[in-house]
């Protein structure tokens, strides 16, 4: 009589929850003094990806870029791979796995992991997510983007935008609807370098970097705009939706027409965007050194409790800091912001053909 042979058991797989599996899409960006590497085999997700920073500056700052990889996954990508569930019973938990990052979720899940110490993070994009690519960008990617880079690096983040001209630059700060975007929206149609929007990292050196993809201006605020050129060619941007509800224009700032900061700037002042208006006051008003410092915890929670914020605060209470209360037009901001930056081309030239 024949022995019946048993199947042997299958082989485990070598690679069972996919930490090294190679993507085929990569796309590589110099952004912040960091050398990011991000991969996905989504193409939705690397469109995403280079909507952010593709034609962007190369930042570096000092030393060695340190290298950061962000890895982008479909999570309906991995659950179409697991058996289909009943009612009765809950969906399978699908891996996803990065640069030393091993995560499992079920079904639709939106989350971001990082870890600085390895210099990598993981984000994981539902289907239903890419109906709001914005969102994606803006709270999953750039969040990634911005935690690695600071905490690899050092490097305060702070809520504030930043202009500039010669290599150095002005930080500009305020609460929400202070107006940051309506006079960095002005600061950059006059010619001035502009660094970032909302989002600027400090290092200890004084060095300022941001990511200058995007700006963001109310619809009220084209009002100023006196040529219907440039305000059409906002009002032809997209329109996205913060969680407010408040519209805004995102204006796309890598055209020809605007001038980014092609490097780091080196903070020279500190200028606190005021709800109330100047009347026959300057714009202009000098902060003391201890309202300066106030105003600074004040405004940078997050910023404050973070390794860095003790040398950062020391640095800047050694620099001019303002008030910038509210003029007729924001051109009188930008007028009064020139003064505190190093001369342009044009006014170097006036100077040496005076007599």
């Amino acid at each position: 009589m024949a022995r019946r042979k048993h199947p042997k058991p299958a082989e485990p797989p070598a690679d069972p929850f996919g930490e090294r599996h190679r993507s085929g899409l990569r796309e590589r960006f110099q952004l912040m003094g960091g050398q990011f590497h991000f991969e996905t085999d989504d193409p939705p997700l690397a469109h995403i990806v280079r909507t952010a920073y593709s034609r962007l500056p190369s930042h570096k700052l000092a030393g060695t870029a340190p290298r950061f990889l962000v890895r982008l996954a479909l999570a309906a990508t991995q659950r179409a791979r697991s058996v289909t569930h009943t009612e009765s019973e809950p969906p399978r938990v699908g891996s996803f796995a990065a640069g030393g990052i091993l995560c499992g979720a079920m079904e639709t899940a939106n989350f971001v992991a990082l870890t600085p110490q390895q210099r990598s993070a993981l984000v994981v994009v539902s289907r239903e997510m890419l109906k709001f690519p914005y969102h994606v960008r803006y709270e999953m990617l750039e969040f990634a983007v911005y935690v690695l880079a600071s905490r690899a690096q050092g490097l305060v983040p702070l809520h504030a935008a930043c202009v500039g001209r010669g290599g150095q630059g002005i930080l500009l700060l305020g609460s929400s609807g202070s107006g940051k975007s309506t006079v960095s929206l002005h600061c950059l149609l006059e010619g001035l370098d502009f660094l970032a929007e909302d989002s600027v990292l400090v290092d200890p050196n004084g060095l300022a970097t941001g990511v200058a993809n995007f700006l963001h201006v109310r619809p009220d605020s084209l009002r100023f705009l006196e040529d219907a050129g440039r305000a059409a060619l906002i009002r032809g941007s997209s329109v996205i939706r913060r969680r407010s509800g408040v519209e805004k224009f995102e204006i796309d700032l890598r055209r020809p027409q605007y001038r980014l900061a092609a490097a780091p700037l080196r903070i020279g002042a500190v200028v606190f965007l005021s709800p109330r208006r100047a009347g026959a006051r300057a714009l202009l008003a000098p902060m003391r050194k201890a309202q300066l410092t106030q105003k600074l915890a004040a405004s940078q929670r997050y910023a404050a409790k973070q390794p860095g914020w003790g040398v950062f605060t020391q640095r800047v209470c050694r620099l001019p800091a303002f008030e910038l209360a509210r003029g007729h037009h924001p051109l009188q901001a930008v007028e009064a912001l020139k003064a505190l930056l190093p001369p342009g081309p044009t006014a170097l030239a006036g100077k040496r053909e005076r007599p």
